[in-house]
């Protein structure tokens, strides 16, 4: 039985990675792609109240890291400001929602298109359904394609929202073009959050920053790239050189510990199909809340990330075999 999407409380608000790949795993997405899945984004996101703490836009895949806040009671004014602001004013619900507003309603939307409005916001399968679409709508007009880009429905991890479990997938998110030998540094990608970050992007800013607790960007960031780099003795000003990735996965497998950022050079399964990650506490809750979807014999949800200075986050879902890509 295909487990159910694990979810955070609705009442709570959570913290996704989000993972898509294109059919067959094809290298379809150039850098115009990328760019156009970026420009998606950050609109998408703020009509449907989501925080995009960071991404990542590959050849045959994105990730997305994205906070899903504690719901809250949206005036007519702000929900119209939204829909404007990602439909532009003549969209169809948009104008609709307008005359309504400027009429004898006393400045009142419809029920109908505020409740239309409301069910696209707020909820990560929701968002990730309507970017996927309309990229793909983009893309086949584009192409002159036809048929389904994507593969399949698209894998996420429940992350806890500590320091500690963002900061891990946070830099396993920007480091994808470092770990795919496309760039050294991922200042120097373009299309992830981190790059976006840098030369200015507020948002993403915000995001770093929310992470490590600090209100300066210049602090935020540091920290930062103290996670991705310097622990690893790469990056920066530094002239050493980081450990190849076999080296890493055979010290990994042989029960050996590297750095943090070590071990970020190399795909580790936990990250991307765990199911759910953060502190012992916080995924035996999920475990629970989940519990009928789980053999009988399994008695608590937390599994241990072996092999890594991790050892304050677990995942749901055990990964002893093939754990490193």
């Amino acid at each position: 039985m295909r487990l159910a999407r694990i979810k955070g409380e609705c009442s709570e608000g959570a913290v996704y990675h989000c993972i898509s790949r294109t059919v067959g795993g094809q290298m379809l997405l150039d850098d115009l792609c990328k760019a156009r899945l970026v420009d998606l984004l950050m609109p998408l996101a703020r009509f449907c109240g989501l925080e995009v703490i960071t991404y990542c836009m590959m050849g045959n895949h994105f990730h997305l890291l994205l906070r899903v806040p504690v719901p809250v009671a949206l005036s007519d004014e702000e929900l119209f400001r939204r829909a404007e602001g990602f439909y532009g004013a003549q969209g169809v619900l948009v104008g609709l929602a307008r005359d309504a507003m400027k009429g004898p309603g006393k400045g009142k939307m419809p029920v109908y298109i505020r409740q239309t409005l409301l069910g696209r916001m707020g909820d990560v399968s929701v968002f990730m359904k309507e970017f996927k679409q309309r990229f793909s709508r983009w893309y086949n007009r584009r192409t002159e394609r036809f048929g389904t880009l994507w593969a399949e429905r698209f894998k996420s991890v429940l992350v806890e929202d500590s320091p500690g479990a963002l900061r891990t997938v946070a830099a396993y998110i920007d480091l994808n073009p470092v770990r795919a030998g496309l760039v050294g540094d991922p200042k120097d990608y373009r299309f992830c959050g981190y790059s976006a970050a840098l030369v200015g992007q507020k948002d993403l800013q915000r995001g770093i920053m929310g992470i490590f607790s600090k209100p300066n960007w210049g602090q935020a960031a540091a920290r930062y790239r103290e996670t991705m780099f310097v622990q690893a003795g790469v990056g920066g000003h530094s002239s050493k050189r980081g450990l190849d990735r076999e080296t890493i996965r055979a010290v990994l497998l042989q029960g050996g510990k590297l750095s943090e950022a070590e071990i970020l050079r190399v795909r580790v399964r936990h990250l991307t199909d765990g199911v759910a990650l953060g502190s012992r506490k916080f995924v035996d809750a999920v475990f629970f809340r989940y519990r009928p979807f789980f053999g009988p014999k399994r008695r608590d949800g937390a599994r241990p990330i072996r092999g890594t200075p991790w050892s304050d986050l677990s995942t749901l879902r055990d990964l002893r075999v093939d754990a490193l890509g």
